[in-house]
């Protein structure tokens, strides 16, 4: 039986700058940073929420192919790929926080059905939706 969500990946095509980006500009901690033959298996993960970890993955490591490395380097490099969504429980707080840290965003905060969304782009240009739910929208209270 599936539990949760544990590692995602998010593609990256320089590993080093990408941990720089989620550590020091958005205040993730580094779980695992090690090399595992000709790869580096690194994972960073919000400090609040250790159950889950993005694995900071290049699209040309051990075992892909080719051409499939090139596409994934391609749709990473236009910035297509959206890579999820974070809560917060302050938007516009963090929105000035990580702009004044040179996050670069796509959208201002705004007001949505389900809350207030922000939307950025780390440093490889996948975005994300910066996320403060409305109240009677947080499942996660009712859930605990």
């Amino acid at each position: 039986m599936i539990k949760g969500l544990a590692i995602s990946t998010v593609w990256t095509l320089d590993q080093e700058r990408t941990k720089t980006f989620f550590t020091e500009k958005l205040g993730f901690e580094v779980r695992t940073d090690l090399a595992m033959g000709d790869m580096r298996w690194i994972t960073v993960g919000a400090k609040d929420q250790p159950e889950v970890e993005l694995a900071l993955m290049r699209p040309d490591g051990p075992g892909a192919d080719p051409e499939t490395a090139k596409a994934l380097t391609e749709l990473v490099t236009k910035g297509a790929i959206g890579a999820g969504a974070f809560t917060t429980d302050d938007c516009r707080r963090d929105y000035e926080e990580f702009k004044a840290k040179g996050v670069e965003f796509l959208q201002e905060p705004q007001e949505r059905p389900y809350g207030i969304e922000a939307i950025f782009r780390d440093d490889n240009g996948n975005w994300y939706s910066l996320t403060e739910r409305n109240e009677e929208l947080d499942f996660s209270k009712s859930w605990g």
